[in-house]
């Protein structure tokens, strides 16, 4: 950075610092609207089909029924039922103590 010997460099020089970080202030605000990608674990739509998972595989309902009812893949009923037997296991894991 070179040294800045009078006035009218320094507020030049401080209108282009304003400018870059009104640029950068964007770009900040554009990442922090926008729309993350890849699953979202165990937010408020997550928690309701897996809540209803609990209720239809408690039932005996089959994974591909649990699955065209919520209209997601049987593979993440699969994940919900991993999460469900991990859970379980710890609760169990918890009373023995």
């Amino acid at each position: 950075m070179k040294k800045i010997k009078d006035l009218n460099s320094a507020l030049k020089r401080i209108q282009e610092l304003e400018k870059e970080n009104s640029d950068l202030k964007a770009e900040l605000e554009y990442y922090k609207n926008r729309k993350v990608s890849g699953r979202q674990k165990h937010n408020a739509k997550w928690m309701a089909i897996y809540n209803d998972f609990t209720i239809c595989h408690e039932k005996g309902m089959s994974i591909e029924e649990i699955a065209n009812r919520n209209n997601i893949s049987e593979r993440s009923i699969y994940r919900y039922k991993a999460y469900y037997e991990e859970m379980k296991k710890n609760s169990e894991n918890n009373y023995d103590k």
